[in-house]
């Protein structure tokens, strides 16, 4: 046993003096010859008292203060771990990796316990840690420090978004070699990397090497797919376990919204698991973020870029019917359909909705009408692609023809077209014709086709041609190998115009067949969206980064920008930390899993423990204040029984109960001064509600684990709010049961109503009494119910099954006055922000009040029903994020759903306050009128 204040221990100095105290005795009294004593002589007493405390009450008394002393000395027994250390300065090793994210809080209490032993033990450690730094420290200028500098860089030190080097490790370790260390203890991550025998050998070189390990289910990551042509998005890759496991992966959008939570099985055994998101297209392009439920960590955090969406395109079918195999659009929907959102239609339907690209085979643009609703679209922004053919080639004039005056030949773009044409096609090879079908030439490095490489067995045996002008360079995307163009392109307003001067089947090139066409489509659907495909030399500077948490943040300064085409190969590190990079129209993006396959254990450093198996120091201290007090208490009610009538107040041993008292007081603290948990956690404290302490809020526990979850981020949001834009000041929100908690002190209570809802006959009186004493009832059907009319009896319907019956069964017998609909002009509209509108995660739900002159309490409804949900929209989660995404106004419903929250929490705190203020002149007028 150890003292962490042993001059305290000097109390014990005092016993002789409480010997003699307890011990002492009244003085004899003086005699005095009175004749009618001899009376009282003969009277036996029925009580004798002794005229010494006996001797074990006064052992009693001394093992009190000793005790008490032997408290305030706090004493502590220490873990099995002390014994350990050696007699030399102590070498701590932490892997501060990716991996060990998820796990932190528990190396960081691991690593606690460490230097908790060292600093009993008066020995000097040396911190490492095994993940690459921005700065790094000269390996040659380290040496131990006392324990209390090492605990403030422990407490500063955060996981990295990267793995760890341990081969960087193993060489700063060899210049540890001329150091005597007394032990080596080493936190592990337990992730195989190529280092790991150099680090081995340098750590065992420098003495005893003792391994904690953590458990391997939380050696997870996520590494992003890069197939758009399967709704796989995404890998999970783990460490192989003999039992199957679940996991839970969340899409979020961009504003920390969830579109899905996509459960995965991770089967025994096995290293990996694809995570498919089934969603609309629609819903799927607004994934921003990828997670994995219950593990923060940059390892477990996908970042979505512009490349990973698909991109809504809209193909124009011709007038007849599409030839099966061979039809205009056949291999253009072979082409598409892995990589975009196809839709197929006349012009009309398809301009109607929301595309990127639009695609023209020949003949669908030969009416007028549609040529000038598809130019003003493309004007508006959109991309055409066009496809040429007979119809296009035999055209030319008809389509010049119908350009007036002001719409020049010089401007192609007019017939919607990127070039002028010439008249006809060109034929490449057949009987009538000496040339030869043409292959096609390397694409420039302008032209978004730059880095495909067109293969030999791609021919054009037909072709429209251009017509010869000074800038037909600058439009041109492809040629063929005469230098005749392919691929041609112009700007028309905020648009572009794209023309293939082959056909989209068979008929005029092999083209269609290869795969270089499905590639050259996908760079027009990526270029058309505004994502710009940078050069290979071209420099992406970092927008956002990931911390080890996987929180997103902006770049730290030492990170830098990185070629385009090196971020492929390129691995997370201090200069190049997972995150996006690149300007906003063409950000890419560079995860820390990117190139993580597999995970493997890492070969045992030493003498492996579990951080299980870590003794922590029991502190004795709590201990021995608690039996102080009991014996006090004890010695307290020996001295009544010791006396006659004591029952009575004042005949109570006033020094014992003072002395408990303080006591008491000192025991309370003890358990939180202490860091390190006990085995046995007694309680000597008196509870106290915390709602009587502070303002709450409090919410109906339903039974429903995810509902009261639910409701209680929603009110601790709503609390965050209310606190950080007005002088009110609240707590933690409270969970309750009507029927068994005291409600007295809550403003407001938050009542969800799910469709097995009921309320017990105390339930009800419970809550008729809190309206009652001016409580407000807050009951939110979630999205599912509204009263049908302000005259319907306060009768109530619902869209979900079983929502009428619930609504009606948990409010049988509740007090309930006339409702009405509640309007702008309501108190509720202007208590602290003036409103028009009261959204919640719905939008669009009527609100039901008490009616004006009905309301007994000062004016104020004392039940307020609504359907808007809006606990779901004021949720804030542990992260600080908003789970739950709102419908259908996003970032701007959720703000006027907080706001709204807050007129209710005004409304409850000061009631007919507001209100009250129209009266203000009358009432000064009155005053002014007095004589």
């Amino acid at each position: 046993m150890i003292f962490l204040a042993p001059l305290a221990l000097l109390g014990l100095l005092t016993l002789p003096l409480v010997w003699w105290l307890v011990r002492a005795t009244p003085p004899r009294p003086r005699q005095q010859v009175f004749p009618p004593v001899k009376l009282l002589a003969s009277l036996k007493p029925r009580q004798t008292e002794a005229a010494r405390s006996p001797l074990w009450l006064l052992l009693l008394r001394l093992l009190a203060v000793t005790l008490l002393v032997l408290g305030l000395a706090r004493p502590v027994l220490p873990g099995h771990n002390a014994a350990q250390l050696g007699s030399g300065p102590v070498l701590l090793v932490i892997d501060n990796g990716m991996f060990s994210a998820a796990d932190w809080n528990e190396r960081l209490a691991a690593a606690q316990n460490l230097l908790d032993d060292a600093e009993r033990a008066k020995r000097p450690v040396l911190l490492l840690t095994t993940a690459p730094e921005a700065e790094t420290a000269v390996a040659e200028n380290l040496a131990p420090l006392p324990v209390a500098q090492v605990r403030q860089h422990l407490n500063a030190l955060r996981p990295e978004p990267w793995q760890v080097d341990r081969s960087a490790s193993a060489h700063t370790l060899e210049h540890l070699t001329s150091q005597t260390f007394g032990s080596v203890l080493y936190l592990a991550d337990g992730i195989a990397t190529p280092g790991d025998d150099a680090f081995r050998h340098a750590l065992q070189s420098l003495g005893h090497v003792r391994e904690v390990r953590f458990p391997h289910q939380n050696a997870v990551a996520l590494a992003p797919m890069a197939d758009k042509g399967s709704n796989v998005m995404a890998r999970l890759v783990a460490m192989p376990m003999a039992a199957p496991r679940a996991f839970n992966v969340i899409a979020h959008t961009q504003d920390g919204g969830t579109l899905a939570v996509v459960p995965v099985t991770l089967p025994a055994q096995s290293a990996y698991a694809d995570i498919s998101v089934n969603l609309p297209a629609a819903v799927r392009n607004r994934i921003d973020t990828l997670t994995l439920a219950g593990s923060a960590s940059a390892a477990t955090t996908v970042l979505m870029d512009e490349s990973s969406r698909l991109h809504p395109v809209g193909l124009l079918a011709s007038g007849g019917a599409d030839t099966p195999l061979v039809g205009s659009l056949f291999y253009l929907r072979r082409a598409l359909a892995p990589s975009a959102e196809l839709h197929e239609g006349t012009p009309t339907a398809l301009l109607s909705r929301p595309l990127s690209v639009l695609i023209a085979p020949d003949g669908t643009l030969a009416d007028p009408e549609t040529r000038e609703k598809v130019r003003e679209w493309v004007k508006n922004g959109g991309t055409l692609i066009r496809f040429a053919g007979p119809a296009l080639a035999g055209a030319q004039h008809d389509e010049a023809a119908e350009t007036t005056e002001s719409e020049n030949p010089q401007h192609p773009t007019q017939d919607l077209l990127p070039v002028t044409l010439l008249d006809g096609a060109r034929q490449l090879g057949g009987s009538m014709t000496w040339g030869t079908p043409q292959k096609l030439a390397q694409f420039d490095t302008t032209s978004p086709f730059a880095g495909l490489v067109p293969p030999n067995d791609v021919t054009v045996s037909r072709q429209v041609l251009a017509r010869p002008s000074a800038t037909l360079t600058e439009h041109t995307w492809a040629r063929l190998a005469d230098g005749t163009p392919l691929v041609t392109h112009a700007a028309l307003g905020k648009g572009e115009i794209v023309l293939f001067h082959v056909s989209s089947t068979t008929d005029w090139s092999n083209l269609p067949l290869s795969g270089l066409f499905v590639s050259m489509l996908q760079r027009l659907t990526d270029h058309a969206n505004g994502v710009s495909v940078p050069a290979d030399d071209a420099i992406l500077q970092p927008a956002l980064t990931l911390d080890g948490a996987g929180v997103a943040g902006p770049p730290p300064p030492y990170a830098r920008g990185l070629k385009a085409s090196d971020l492929a190969t390129t691995d997370v590190s201090p200069a190049h930390p997972p995150g996006l990079y690149g300007p906003g129209s063409g950000r890419r993006a560079l995860n820390a899993a990117d190139h993580v396959t597999a995970l493997h254990p890492e070969s045992a450093v030493g003498v492996i423990t579990d951080p299980a198996g870590q003794q922590p120091d029991v502190p004795l201290g709590r201990f021995c204040l608690l039996a102080a007090l009991v014996l006090l208490l004890l010695d307290g009610a020996l001295a009544l029984l010791m006396r006659k009538g004591f029952l009575a107040p004042k005949h109570i041993n006033v020094a014992t109960l003072v002395m408990g008292g303080m006591l008491l007081g000192m025991a309370a603290p003890a358990y939180a001064a202490d860091t390190q948990p006990a085995v046995l956690t007694p309680q000597a404290t008196l509870s106290v509600p915390g709602a009587a302490l502070e303002t709450r809020l409090a919410y109906v526990l339903t039974g429903h684990a995810d509902v009261d979850e639910a409701s209680r981020q929603g009110l601790q949001g709503l609390a965050d709010f209310t606190n950080a834009r007005t002088s009110a000041v609240l707590g933690h929100p409270d969970g309750v049961h009507p029927e068994t908690d005291d409600l007295a002190y809550y403003p407001l209570l938050y009542w969800p109503i799910t469709p097995d809802a009921h309320a017990s006959p105390a339930m009800i009186a419970a809550l008729n009494r809190f309206m009652a004493h001016g409580g407000i009832l807050l009951i939110d059907t979630q999205g599912q119910d509204t009263p049908d009319s302000a005259t319907d009896d306060a009768s109530f319907a619902g869209d979900a099954p079983g929502t009428r019956a619930a609504l009606r069964r948990a409010t049988t017998g509740l007090t309930v006055p006339p409702l009405v609909t509640m309007n702008d002009h309501h108190l509720l509209a202007h208590t602290f922000y003036l409103l028009h509108d009261f959204p919640g995660r719905y939008a669009g739900q009527p609100i039901w009040v008490a009616r004006e002159g009905d309301a007994g309490n000062d004016e104020v409804s004392p039940i307020i029903i609504g359907s808007a949900d809006w606990a779901h929209a004021w949720a804030v989660d542990a992260s600080g994020n908003t789970p739950f995404a709102v419908i259908p106004g996003g970032a701007e419903q959720r703000l006027l759903a907080y706001r709204f929250g807050l007129n209710i929490v005004i409304y409850a705190l000061t009631g007919s306050y507001k209100a009250d203020q129209v009266h203000v002149p009358m009432l000064l007028k009155r005053l002014e009128d007095r004589p």
